[in-house]
């Protein structure tokens, strides 16, 4: 029974331990094992409560399984597995401590029953990721993992006020259903929104994952924005607001992803343009809607790690990932060529992939409950992720111009990691009902609707059809070598030049005022110096140093004797 009530996230802490102290095959067994051995341990564990304590007269809940929490273990189980085969050759320490590290955070997340425990973790998640973006070592990735870290924490604040807030107004830290009817829901709502990418709230992503190691990414990709994903669905189901705020989410960032040269920072757009899927159907809060929103989160983990982890592989053989110095690797890098293709056809919701039996389900509970405006948006979205996800990826890095690289195909473990994320795309693509089965709800779903399956393979097709004419008439953005910056312009361009500014007048004032204070003092100082020569100069006179001895040595004496004598 001891073992039922052993959270998942126990078995990671352990093995970042151990990661820390082996060395070499050892730890990497002993890595690859752990995720496998917890997994087994948690397809047997049951719903309910499996751990429970008292503290400060609240009821803490560390441990709790049900339907929503399982379908999220189970995917980071799977994410974690891959990521860890996938950075198998990686020698540092640093790296995989902080992977098992992060993976278990985000396992202690979704299983946590309380607010409290949920804060524990979620600040975990980010002191535990910001290592795999330093673990680059370079200028850039320092600064991006510290604006990274700041805004992670400052998520982190807000939950633990709108904590508070909850217990005050509840009496009770119950991680459930919490709305928008007091301000504890609103603050927990922000916290929950930055973590999750919501539009101005986005940028750490877009600025960090990018910086991360090859490695980093695949694990940043996975857990981050699904944990808050997670914690929508189990706080805020039905909130109508989150169908606006997702749709705006998978529709900004294709502008972006088109016009970017870093293929992983296309990437990183691409992941905010898929997580609002799932906040719009969060937002509408039917069976369908909720389930389409778990399992396109299942599905998203998958197929995104499969597109950073081909994009990783070009950065690791190549040490180049803007798309104006790559093309034609397909001719020695001809199986992650095959395997980019899947991950962008399953992200670009293909029949017989795995995006389409997800995505689907959240644009059918749109129609279906009357978001005819959300709908067009998401099929605008659509589209456009095709475009920069589904084309522009493989395109643009293995088959656009000819670069003149010729980058062999990566190590062995990182192409089988691609490999297996590459079969699961493809098998729930063609049985979803295998996915199906473990969603919260039985709605009988069939994704292989004759009118979807048209409609679908009509949008793909005129999508294609745009790029290679807009590439025929040189009207595409071409690939440039730039830095793009959306809202971080604020803080990485406005505020600084700002406060130089600002701080250039204050220092400025500063000298000014400090040198007519000085003026003042040494014009006081001469007053001062010239009345004690008027007088004698009796004060103002320099004498040796030997005679001020021994006048004091003589008041000394003096002192004594009038002691002894009184």
């Amino acid at each position: 029974m001891w073992m039922l009530e052993l959270p998942p996230f126990t078995l990671f802490f352990i093995g970042g331990l151990i990661a820390a102290m082996t060395r070499g095959k050892l730890r990497g067994a002993i890595m690859v094992a752990i995720p496998v051995i917890s997994a087994m341990h948690l397809w047997t564990v049951p719903e309910g409560i499996h751990l429970q304590l008292t503290f400060l007269d609240y009821e803490l809940v560390p441990y709790r399984a049900d339907k929503l929490s399982l379908m999220f273990g189970y995917v980071f189980h799977i994410a974690a597995f891959i990521s860890i085969i996938y950075s198998l050759h990686v020698k540092d320490t640093v790296q995989q401590v902080a992977a098992m590290l992060y993976a278990g955070s985000a396992l202690g997340a979704v299983f946590a029953g309380d607010l409290l425990t949920l804060f524990v973790f979620w600040e975990l998640l980010a002191f535990t990721s910001v290592f795999l973006i330093w673990a680059r070592r370079t200028s850039r990735a320092y600064h991006a993992g510290m604006r990274y870290l700041i805004i992670q924490v400052l998520s982190g604040v807000i939950l633990l006020v709108g904590a508070l807030f909850y217990a005050a107004e509840m009496g009770s830290l119950a991680f459930g259903y919490i709305g928008l009817e007091s301000i504890a829901g609103w603050l927990i709502l922000i916290a929950f929104g930055i973590k999750c990418a919501f539009p101005f709230a986005h940028n750490w992503l877009t600025d960090a994952y990018p910086e991360a190691t090859p490695t980093g990414t695949v694990l940043l990709s996975a857990f981050t924005t699904k944990v808050a994903v997670y914690a929508l669905a189990r706080a805020y189901p039905g909130t109508e607001l989150l169908v606006y705020i997702g749709a705006a989410m998978t529709c900004f960032p294709i502008f972006f992803a088109v016009i970017e040269n870093d293929l992983r920072r296309v990437l990183a757009y691409s992941l905010i343009n898929q997580v609002g899927f799932m906040v719009v159907g969060i937002g509408i809060g039917t069976a369908l809607a909720i389930n389409g929103a778990i399992a396109h989160a299942f599905n998203d983990v998958i197929f995104k790690g499969l597109l950073f982890m081909s994009m990783g592989a070009v950065l690791h053989m190549t040490g180049r990932i803007n798309g104006s110095d790559l093309g034609g690797l397909y001719k020695t890098m001809p199986k992650t060529t095959i395997l980019c293709i899947v991950g962008a056809a399953s992200i670009s919701a293909f029949p017989l992939f795995s995006g389409f039996v997800s995505k689907s389900m959240v644009m059918s509970a749109a129609l279906e409950n009357g978001y005819d405006w959300i709908w067009l948006m998401l099929l605008f979205a659509s589209a456009g992720v095709f475009h920069h996800a589904g084309i522009k990826i493989p395109y643009f890095a293995f088959f656009a111009h000819d670069s003149g690289l010729r980058a062999n195909d990566p190590p062995g473990n990182m192409l089988f990691a691609m490999f297996i994320a590459a079969s699961l795309c493809v098998a729930i693509g063609i049985y979803p009902a295998a996915l199906y089965s473990l969603l919260p709800y039985d709605t009988g779903y069939n994704p292989y609707d004759a009118t979807h399956v048209l409609a679908q393979t009509q949008l793909l097709l005129f999508s294609a059809l745009a790029f290679v004419w807009l590439n025929l008439r040189n009207m595409y953005p071409p690939e440039l070598r730039s830095t793009n910056l959306d809202v971080d312009w604020i803080y990485r361009r406005a505020i600084p030049n700002v406060l130089q500014k600002v701080f250039a007048v204050i220092w400025q004032a500063d000298g000014a005022l400090r040198q007519a204070v000085s003026g003042r003092l040494n014009q006081c100082q001469s007053f001062i110096a010239s009345k004690h020569k008027g007088l004698g100069g009796l004060l103002s006179g320099s004498y040796p140093s030997g005679n001020m001895v021994l006048w004091v040595g003589v008041l000394l004496a003096s002192y004594l004797f009038i002691g002894f004598v009184g």
